[in-house]
């Protein structure tokens, strides 16, 4: 049989047309063994190869088969009926591929978002079990300070006009950073302002519950979920806002510069 021949299964009722080419991607697999007659449990039926096994899952193995990478959707649950599966057909790389299923399974991104408001000010503090979060709201996150540009004077019937200080969010970890916003006071007994920005809204917002809106629809945007809230300090009234974000599973592929089922690799 050429391998640019078209062959077509019958896995479990499901219908597969692919190369023989294709499926004969691993010599030591029983598709192989399939395709040149040396196995007898597969039976040409009407013009097809029968295969009494599951045909939804063979169509991740045929994927497999074609790409030398395991996807798998977010909500897949059964990787040992795949890897049943795959040990059946006896292919021993995507064997290999299903025992690395610690790398296959969803991993939550957490942030929490500690939120304290004090008379005129608010105080947050937002903590990310990714450093690459906390990176981002750093990027996004600007506080400006308001403060006179020149000393009032007395026979200056206007006011001093009002400049606005950038100053960076604190970050006290690579996990965490530390910013505030309001009425404070400065070292010479004069009121300074405290605004907060956040890209790409942009708007500079002095006013706390503001900000923690803000806060929290851009994590939403980021495609983070309210997961839940509750008080952490009784005394001081300290709000916490818990969210997660799925990340999706690594594509795991097969090492191309290397002889097929030796060594394998996550995709990059």
């Amino acid at each position: 049989m050429s391998g640019q021949e078209l062959v077509t299964l019958n896995v479990g009722g499901k219908v597969f047309t692919t190369r023989s080419s294709t499926l004969k991607q691993f010599p030591g697999s029983r598709l192989t063994r399939m395709l040149d007659g040396r196995d007898q449990e597969f039976k040409m039926v009407g013009g097809q190869i029968f295969v009494d096994r599951d045909g939804v899952l063979f169509s991740f193995i045929l994927d497999f088969l074609r790409t030398h990478q395991l996807l798998l959707p977010t909500d897949f649950s059964d990787h040992l009926r795949l890897q049943r599966e795959a040990l059946f057909y006896e292919l021993n790389p995507l064997v290999d591929l299903l025992n690395q299923e610690h790398m296959l399974q969803p991993r939550p991104a957490l942030v929490e978002v500690h939120f304290l408001s004090r008379n005129t000010q608010a105080f947050f503090r937002v903590f990310g079990s990714c450093s690459k979060t906390i990176e981002m709201l750093t990027g996004r996150i600007a506080v400006f300070i308001e403060q006179p540009s020149a000393p009032a004077s007395s026979s200056n019937s206007f006011p001093s006009q009002m400049t606005l200080l950038p100053l960076p969010p604190q970050r006290p970890s690579y996990h965490d950073l530390v910013f505030q916003c309001g009425s404070d006071s400065t070292t010479d007994n004069q009121t300074g302002i405290r605004y907060v920005s956040i890209k790409p809204d942009n708007r500079k917002l002095a006013n706390g519950t503001n900000v923690l809106g803000l806060l929290i629809d851009t994590l939403l945007m980021e495609g983070f979920r309210l997961v839940g809230t509750r008080t952490v300090s009784s005394e001081d009234r300290t709000e916490c806002y818990s969210f997660e974000r799925i990340k999706k599973p690594d594509t795991l592929a097969m090492n191309k510069t290397l002889k097929s089922g030796t060594t394998l690799m996550p995709e990059q």
